[in-house]
């Protein structure tokens, strides 16, 4: 019996494993897309500054909507800034509620 059961956590480690690895890769391509639109926002809200760097900070999950939060460094002239952005969207749909932009100096 004990062997049995050792053979049946061993033959599961596998499959946890790729259920979590499918997990991760859905929840990276949904940031990703999210992200190219907080790009080409960032992109016609501020259409003279160069996109240096992007970042996702993470999701929070509401009862019919998620907001995606990103932050993005921006150099327009001389000048480096960052802006905070959120993507409100519904949940069923993926319609955008809300884009809220901030910008922050680090």
């Amino acid at each position: 019996m004990k062997k049995l059961l050792i053979c049946l956590m061993l033959l599961s480690v596998p499959f946890a494993f790729s259920v979590y690895t499918s997990d991760v890769a859905n929840a990276a391509e949904d940031y990703a897309k999210w992200g190219k639109v907080a790009m080409q926002k960032t992109q016609e809200k501020y259409p003279a500054a160069k996109i240096k760097d992007y970042k996702h900070i993470g999701r929070v999950h509401g009862t019919n909507t998620t907001v995606e939060k990103f932050k993005l460094w921006l150099k327009e002239n001389n000048k480096e800034f960052g802006v905070l952005i959120n993507i409100e969207f519904d949940k069923k749909t993926e319609r955008i509620v809300e884009i809220t932009f901030r910008e922050v100096p680090r």
